[in-house]
């Protein structure tokens, strides 16, 4: 059966004009959600915003905020996000010491928690604790820079969590970050992805809009439910 609603669309403000954020925002209104890249220089190579720019994200955005903290120490950042209004902040695997701990206080703040797992990481040891999570990051690119090429090797593990959220009933989704397009949107959604970012798929193209629907479209009819 497939559900209608199943897809989602979180365009990455990475690929947006930095200089008018709220432009850019206003473009992908046809969006599920928006995608925060929040990195430190230290986590990966790259430096892009915080809190300020987060907040005012969260208070302009016309659809709701997916904060991806690619940061050392999210066990105490992350809660910092959700109180700027975060609808889910993400976190790696290779960054928290306590995960269940952290995904429960976001919960309690009323905000969603997301677990990312990076192209060299195995998706095996989440299994244990994928109930306390809504959502799954599957990295299809190496975390960092935008606009790098679509890692089709990461489907075998979108394919195996979601066997696993399938065996077990649970309701959580998948997200799929990099290269995402028109072209490898199909390829995501028949894997099992649900949630696809696309950052310069939909920023780079002539009208967002209509790219966001392109994308949605494409993927929707090769979901696999």
């Amino acid at each position: 059966m497939h559900c209608m609603t199943a897809i989602q669309i979180a365009p990455s403000i990475l690929s947006a004009d930095f200089c008018n954020l709220e432009r850019d925002l206003n473009r992908i209104a046809n969006a599920d959600l928006v995608h925060v890249d929040v990195m430190d220089h230290h986590f990966v190579p790259n430096l892009t915003m915080g809190e300020p720019i987060v907040q005012r994200i969260c208070e302009v955005t016309p659809v709701p905020a997916d904060v991806h903290l690619m940061i050392e120490d999210p066990d105490r950042w992350a809660p910092e996000f959700a109180k700027l209004g975060a609808k889910s902040v993400t976190f790696h695997m290779g960054a928290t010491h306590a995960p269940v701990r952290l995904a429960r206080q976001l919960h309690d703040m009323g905000c969603e928690a997301c677990f990312a797992v990076r192209p060299a990481e195995p998706v095996e040891p989440i299994f244990d604790i994928l109930e306390e999570f809504d959502t799954i990051l599957i990295m299809t690119v190496e975390p960092g820079f935008g606009g790098q090429k679509f890692l089709g090797n990461q489907m075998d593990k979108v394919r195996r969590l979601r066997d696993e959220i399938t065996r077990r009933g649970l309701k959580t989704n998948i997200q799929v970050d990099g290269g995402v397009s028109p072209s490898t949107a199909p390829i995501v959604a028949a894997a099992g992805a649900n949630i696809l970012v696309a950052g310069s798929a939909v920023y780079g193209a002539d009208d967002p809009a209509v790219a966001i629907d392109q994308i949605r479209e494409a993927a929707q009819a090769a979901y696999r439910d």
